[in-house]
């Protein structure tokens, strides 16, 4: 999943607890579907959308959604800008060091590859690849020995296959494989990469409270069998 690599802790400054406010603000990106989008009423649509809704009603708090841009997501959260993080954010350790996580609610999900179509024999190894900032499809690029070029958006490191300026997209497969489908002129390729854990819910690492409830609501879900029918539908990964 996507994943922003922090470098620093210095942004950990103490926040309002979540329960003691009357509303819990639910942040996201609004910018990658199927994990979240803005739908036509303008409002934000998707699974963890629907997942957040239904979290928030079974941990017995009101929420209400806010958007923010992907580079900031994690210190906006710090800052007490909003109360939880809902935006296909994998858990990791370098994340952990500066906020805490409920458990996951997606299985890995692979990341692949998408290109022009017919450039399935492309040479990855020399190639020049896109990816979102500080994600960790970004970093495996980076560590591959392909050249790799950064954009603020999902929707920028497509139009940059499409224009040329990069020879492929690495990003959740989740999210390319309807761009592929949707159009003649690019594709993905049979090559997926397995980088990253599940997707969770990112908190302040103050507000345990909160973390407790979200943890048995997503627990509740999962043993109830609702989880799965929300990635099924959604076509998010492998059930659990």
């Amino acid at each position: 999943m996507k994943s922003i690599l922090l470098g620093t802790a210095a942004l950990a400054m103490t926040a309002t607890v979540a329960l003691a406010q009357d509303t819990v603000r639910m942040g996201t990106e609004g910018a990658y579907p199927p994990y979240n989008f803005i739908n036509d009423a303008g409002e934000v649509d998707g699974f963890e959308r629907e997942l957040g809704d239904e979290l928030c009603k079974r941990a017995e708090v009101t929420c209400e959604w806010v958007t923010n841009d992907w580079d900031s997501i994690i210190p906006n959260l710090v800052s007490g800008n909003y109360d939880t993080i809902m935006a296909g954010m994998s858990i990791t350790p370098e994340r952990e060091e500066v906020i805490g996580f409920t458990q996951n609610y997606t299985q890995p999900d692979p990341s692949s590859y998408l290109v022009l179509s017919g450039n399935e024999g492309i040479d990855l190894g020399g190639a020049v690849i896109a990816a979102q900032t500080g994600t960790i499809q970004a970093a495996f690029v980076a560590e591959s020995g392909a050249t790799l070029v950064e954009y603020a958006t999902p929707d920028e490191t497509v139009a940059a296959v499409r224009n040329g300026e990069a020879d492929a997209v690495l990003a959740d497969k989740s999210y390319l494989a309807p761009v592929a489908d949707e159009s003649d002129d690019v594709m993905l390729l049979e090559q997926d990469e397995m980088i990253g854990g599940g997707v969770g819910m990112g908190l302040r690492q103050s507000d345990t409270e909160l973390k407790e409830k979200f943890d048995a609501a997503i627990q509740s879900m999962k043993d109830d069998g609702s989880l799965n029918e929300l990635l099924v539908k959604w076509e998010i990964g492998a059930p659990f």
